[in-house]
Formats: structure tokens, sequence, C-alpha cells
């Protein structure tokens, strides 16, 4: 175990379980619902359950809690584990709720043995009504008071599906005037004909999750079970069962969810966008979903980053989406290949050029000395961007006006002759003479410039499509705005324009992360393909937002 940082609340309690000798090793779980795609708020949760294990020489179990098989597939199951590998992590054990489905069965009936479990022919507003208020006791009712034989016949009739959904429930056996609600006789199995993942037909009951979790969990060994803040009150009935049960004492812990700035953190919602078609899928680069994280080009070292920043805590709080764009673009920043990609063409004609095609040598990437140069075609006419030329240069613009001078990069310095413009007035060609002795690297020519420009050489360019995509919602805290959430949609979250792109970009690998110069860092799109190469954004050079939304 590294001693160099300062260990979180968790990390404390786990070296002192450890010394006291009341584990000899440590072992977590991640246990991801799948109904839906994972999250960044996931992310944290994988990291600090792998990253307790990696620290205390423990193993992580991957478990699937597969109770409610009308919400989940196995597209899920499928999309999570390659998530959790993708973040750099593996586990011990793949595991699932439903293979535990025997020994649930047989613990509720040890329940019903006890005199602890009953079932109960109530409606579900009956057993609200039943169950009181925080400040009211609830109230009996003459199913509670069934036998043991009687309730042991009747959980076994609502196995073999002799009753339809609702028409029963299996409830806990505890403490109706308890202060806790969740101590109230919670409901502990229910009717639920609904065709499974992995069991198929097999079963027609289903344990609910407080059920199952702390039971799944005690079967597995687990030492140290961590969930978010809201399942502290449900940590009573965790305890309960086990304690009843007599089996092993795994324990719950439980440590403040993520939330984020400019964006939403419920799977229901984000499966709203999905299935509404807000957005094209849940791997689409706006999502907060790991895969669309993953397909926009962030990177699993940034995630891991992002989440060591932010730490563990015991308070809910909510964290500004800038910080994990800080730590997407401090790591492309050291790994990115630079690429010149030109996004509103004018064409600039060097007229005293002759050379005819020239390859140039540029660097991969300045912040790593091993990363290489590659080769850039220049010749004498080239894109560059419409907003690098001024008709009417400002003072101090430092790009290309008529009379002004600029440096191509990794090329020639330049100086603005003349320029056409096209029937509508807009600029259609740019005129200028370059000098000889000012190539990159072997510069003689004593002439000094301020601006540096990209461009592409017009006959090499190759077309790419660009995606640039910025924060899906327009409001910081969705969870206190008002109205639908929907409604604060940023209209501008994707904007598509076609560019023109040095010829390196198709051979570069598909999985190279670009910084294309003064524009962004940009990653190639699952849909890309060769003769119609698309680039995602990732995220800007800067962080732009906070300029926006002051103006």
């Amino acid at each position: 175990m590294s001693e160099e940082k300062s260990l979180n609340f968790i990390e404390e309690i786990v070296a002192a379980d450890l010394a006291a000798g009341k584990h000899k090793s440590i072992l977590t779980r991640f246990p991801p619902e799948p109904n839906g795609y994972l999250h960044i708020g996931h992310a944290k949760s994988i990291c600090l359950n792998f990253g307790l294990a990696k620290t205390f020489n423990g193993a992580t179990n991957l478990r699937f809690d597969d109770t409610n098989p009308e919400k989940e597939e196995t597209e899920y199951v499928e999309s999570i584990k390659a998530d959790v590998k993708w973040l750099g992590f593996d586990w011990v054990k793949e595991c699932y709720a439903s293979d535990y489905f025997d020994q649930l069965y047989a613990f509720a009936v040890q329940l019903i043995e006890k005199g602890l479990a009953y079932v109960d022919d109530s409606t579900p507003d009956e057993i609200a009504q039943q169950k009181g208020t925080p400040t009211v006791p609830g109230t009996g009712n003459d199913f509670r008071n069934r036998n043991i034989q009687e309730n042991k016949e009747l959980f076994e009739a609502m196995k073999a599906g002799k009753f339809e959904d609702g028409a029963k429930v299996l409830r806990a056996k505890i403490d109706l005037a308890s202060p806790n609600m969740h101590m109230r006789d919670p409901i502990i199995y229910r009717i639920k004909k609904a065709h499974h993942h992995r069991t198929s037909d097999k079963w027609c009951i289903y344990p609910m999750y407080d059920f199952a979790h702390g039971q799944s969990d005690s079967i597995e060994q687990i030492t140290h079970s961590v969930c978010t803040l809201e399942f502290i009150p449900h940590r009573a009935l965790y305890d309960w069962c086990i304690e009843q049960l007599g089996i092993f004492p795994s324990h719950q812990y439980e440590f403040a969810r993520l939330n984020m700035t400019y964006t939403v953190m419920s799977k229901r919602k984000l499966l709203q966008l999905v299935q509404e078609g807000h957005v094209q899928s849940w791997d689409d680069p706006r999502m907060p979903t790991i895969s669309g994280m993953r397909r926009r080009g962030y990177t699993p070292h940034s995630i891991r980053d992002f989440c060591e920043r932010i730490g563990i805590a015991k308070r809910e709080n909510i964290i500004d989406f800038s910080l994990l764009e800080f730590c997407v673009r401090e790591h492309l920043n050291k790994i990115a290949l630079r690429r010149m990609v030109v996004a509103n063409p004018v064409k600039l004609v060097i007229t005293n050029y002759e050379k005819g095609e020239e390859i140039l040598l540029s660097e991969n990437n300045p912040e790593d000395e091993n990363g290489g140069t590659r080769e850039v075609p220049f010749s004498k006419e080239l894109w560059i961007e419409r907003d690098d030329f001024m008709e009417e240069p400002t003072k101090k613009y430092f790009r290309l006006g008529p009379g002004l001078q600029v440096r191509l990069k990794s090329a020639y310095i330049i100086k603005c002759d003349s320029f056409e413009k096209d029937e509508a007035g807009n600029i259609q060609t740019i005129y200028a003479s370059y000098f000889p002795d000012s190539k990159s690297g072997s510069d003689t020519s004593g002439i000094h410039v301020k601006g540096t420009l990209h461009w592409v050489s017009a006959k090499n360019a190759i077309p790419v499509t660009l995606n640039e995509y910025d924060r899906l919602f327009n409001v910081e805290d969705l969870a206190t705005a008002d109205g639908d959430f929907k409604d604060y949609i940023n209209s501008n979250s994707l904007k598509t324009l076609t560019a023109y792109a040095e010829p390196a970009l198709a051979n570069d690998a598909l999985d190279a992360r670009f910084q294309f110069l003064r524009k962004g860092y940009f990653y190639q799109d699952t849909q890309s393909k060769p003769g119609q190469l698309v680039f995602n954004r990732t995220v800007t050079l800067k962080d732009t937002w906070a300029k926006e939304q002051k103006k």
C-alpha cells in the first residue's frame, strides 16, 4: 500500500480492519443493475471499489444486480463489462444476483420458519398506508398474523405461479413502529411474471433489492460493501437480514455519489433522452455515459484522474464539469498527435513559390520528446482559415491582412500582397509572397513575426467531417431547475461541418488522439470509415464555456 498520499475515510476503515485482524484480505464488489449504460457517476464507484482492492492487495467481484427482469437486457451486461475493462480494471469473479435465486429463496423460507416473514395480500396502496408516516407508527393487518405453515405454503404457491402479479408479496416481520421506515415490515419478494435475461421463465417471483443485496454480499463474503449515501437508511435492514440468517457478516459503508453540473446522472432520464431521440444513442458523445465519453475521445487515464481528484466524501456536493474537462485536456496535451485541419477554408496562393510540391517535417507532439515528426506536403496553393484573414486589420491583429506578415506552421514566413472577392463580396483568394530563407528550422531571414497560421496543401487535402460537441444542457444545476429537465437541452450541443485535413490523418491509427492545431482535441468516431473520416471534438483547447456564459 502506498504511503505517499493520505487515505480517504473508507481506506482508513479498511486499514484499521486489516490491522485489527478483522479480515486477512479484503474483497469488494461493483454491483450495477443491467438496466442501462454506465455513466461517469458509476466510474467513481468503479474506481473506488477496484481501487480499494488494488491499494490493499485484495480483489473485486463484478456482480450484476439482475433482480428486475422487465428492465434488464444482455446488451447492458456486455456494455458494463466493456466499460469496466476500458477503465483499466478487471474482476476476480463475474457474478449475478440471479446466480443466487435458489439460495435467496431458501433464505426467505428460513425467515418464514423463524416467524420473521409473512405473505401479505394487501395492495401497494394499502401497504403504504399501513406503514404510517415518519411521525406516525404503522399498523398491522390480519395477514401479519398468518401462521408459519400457511406462510410457507403461500410462498411456495407464489413460486409455482399460482397467483397473478401484485396479488401477494412476502414481507419481513420486523417493527411497524420503527423510526426507520425501511424497517416497517419491508417487502422482500414480489410476483413478476416476466422473462429473465439469464434464468428465462424459471422464476416468477423475484427478491427486492434490499433483500438480495446484503445476502449476495454475504454469499460472496464481501468484506466491505460500498454504497452511496442514499442507502444509509437501508443499512439497518441489510444488517438485520444477515444477523437473523446467521450468515457471513458483510458490512455496508456509504460515500457521497457524484453529482455534476450541466448533466444528469439518472439512468431513467438518460433512457428518456435515448428513446425520445434527443440524442442518437447511449454512446452519443454528448452523453455522460462511459461509452459516450469513450466515443468522444476521453481517455481512461483522464477519468481515473478525475475520480482521484474529486476524492471520497461523506457529504453530497456538486462537481463542476470543467474539472473533468481539465483532466481530459491535461492528459490529451501530453499524448495527442498534432495535425492541421482547416474548417472554414479560403484559398491562399503563394505567387513566387515555384518549387512544385515540397515535403516538410512537423512535430507530432512538442510535449513528447519521443513523439517524432511527420511529413507534411507543401505547395503553391493552400487552404487557410477564413477567420485568419482580415481585409482591414485592426490594431494588434497578428494574423493575415494586406501588407501583413505571418509564419505558416512548420513552413515559411509569407506576406499578403492582395486578395480577390467573389460577386457576393466574400474573400475568394488571397495572394501572398514567401521568403525562401525563412523556412522553419533553418530560418536565416532575420524577419520576426508574431502570428503563426495552420494550413493544408490544397492539392493533398482530404475532406473530413468534424462533430463539434458541447454540453448537452445549458443550466448548471438541473436538480434545482423548474419544469422538465429536457426543457434545458442545449440546442447548440452539436455542430457538424466539413473541413480539409492534412493527408496524414488518412493513415493514422483508429485509436489515436489528436490536437487539431488551434481548434481543439479530436478523436475518430466509431462510424468513420476510409474515404469518409469523421472526428469528434473531445474538448476545446481552453475552457471557453465560462466565457460564453458571461456574454
